[in-house]
């Protein structure tokens, strides 16, 4: 029995249309006689900021007299070329100063000391234990967010879960149906591995689809129709190439304020997304940081402007949706030799939405003495980020099992959705 999960998964692909060949003509006569899923889901955008952003340039704790001693070239003060005085404790780097009047309309919250609590330095490790949900835990097959799917009850749509990647994040990795779409324009949905060239893959896909379609009843068809194959006919009907955000906004011409842009068409069209995931690589800031300029502002600003053109763009969306940002660790309290920072323990994160409890610094960040500091030079994890996504993706989504959503942990919410 060819289920919906069959038709998308079989052989170890994906949903593919490579702009060489567009659909393939079976499926495009399939779209035709469906009918269009419109339904109107609450939705979660995570953004994975690979690389290790550092949360203390970030969101600094100014006051504290600490980090100018250990940061002689990289601290900043509160001036209006400088911080945004954010509470009277913390500042907000000038870089992401785009995302300053959600925290004032008190649209957004800051989460500040959050990391995971298996220590660990590798990129890898720490990234695969964040998108897994099991820290110190090699070898988990499944991603939280593809837990967090399958915990939501239904499957209303192919676009369920996307991801606007080249390839599928761990964190949607597992049982349930998710896609990765490099680019909307031509329905570029990879496949977890990309081995084969274009061309070859095209043919593959075809023939897989080909097979599937003349093995399934006619009752069948009409249902993956309902989902899948009008799907593709809703964004089809979006006429992708001459999108035109809404009120004004200007995504950047970058990889981040690409995906999110079509993100916000996704959500736009009612095709039934629920998880969309998108990635801001490049925080790994070793060495010439900077301050108001360099490595850390660029990427702070494409972040930055990124999330408002989005939060524009959506209008009236925005009371559906809440934007979380991740990131697998931050960086040494102590700047280096090198202009930069090494990798460090906790960071901080952003969380976006109508209904957040906004306008506040959430967690703890102690005083930047030695001996407050984990091995006497690390910003200590004083709020495990499960603590955070159980709470976003609970609350937001209406997710209660969190033994499930995050396999033996015990913890508890950290409050952050009203």
């Amino acid at each position: 029995m060819w289920t919906r999960r069959a038709l998308l998964k079989a052989s170890g692909i994906g949903l593919f249309s490579v702009s060489i060949g567009g659909t393939p003509l079976f499926l495009d006569q399939a779209v035709k006689a469906a009918p269009r899923v419109r339904q109107k889901r609450k939705t979660l955008i995570a953004i994975f900021q690979r690389g290790g952003m550092d949360g203390l340039m970030a969101v600094a704790p100014f006051n504290d007299p600490m980090l100018s001693k250990l940061r002689p070239s990289l601290s900043m003060g509160v001036a209006p070329t400088s911080l945004t005085d954010l509470d009277g404790e913390f500042g907000l780097h000038p870089a992401f100063s785009s995302m300053e009047p959600f925290f004032q309309s008190k649209q957004l919250a800051i989460v500040h000391g959050v990391g995971s609590p298996y220590p660990t330095r590798s990129h890898f490790d720490a990234q695969d234990y964040m998108e897994t949900g099991t820290p110190g835990r090699k070898g988990t097959q499944t991603g939280w967010l593809n837990r967090a799917t399958g915990l939501l009850g239904h499957e209303q749509s192919s676009f369920q879960a996307v991801s606007v990647t080249k390839a599928l994040p761990l964190s949607l990795y597992g049982n349930q149906p998710a896609l990765a779409i490099a680019n909307l324009d031509n329905f570029g949905v990879l496949e977890k591995r990309r081995k084969k060239s274009n061309k070859a893959k095209s043919k593959q896909v075809t023939e897989n689809y080909q097979m599937i379609y003349q093995r399934a009843s006619q009752d069948l068809l009409r249902h993956t129709g309902n989902e899948s194959f009008g799907a593709i006919e809703e964004l089809k009907a979006m006429k992708i190439s001459t999108y035109r955000p809404a009120y004004g906004a200007s995504y950047p011409k970058s990889p981040l304020g690409r995906s999110l842009r079509q993100i916000a068409q996704l959500i736009k069209a009612n095709v039934g997304l629920e998880i969309g995931f998108a990635e801001s690589r490049g925080w790994d800031t070793h060495t010439r940081q900077g301050t108001i300029d360099g490595s850390f502002a660029r990427k702070g600003r494409d972040l930055s402007k990124s999330i408002a053109a989005l939060w524009t763009d959506l209008g009236d969306y925005r009371d559906d949706v809440v934007l979380m940002t991740m990131t697998e660790f931050g960086r040494s309290v102590s700047e280096n030799g090198a202009g930069g920072t090494d990798h460090g323990r906790a960071s901080c994160l952003f969380v976006l939405g109508t209904q957040v409890d906004g306008g506040k610094i959430h967690g703890h960040v102690p005083r930047l003495v030695p001996e407050s500091l984990e091995k006497r030079r690390d910003l200590p994890v004083t709020t495990d980020f499960r603590s955070v996504f159980s709470s976003v993706v609970g609350t937001h989504l209406n997710i209660s099992d969190d033994q499930t959503l995050f396999p033996g942990w015990n913890g508890k919410r950290l409050p952050l959705l009203t």
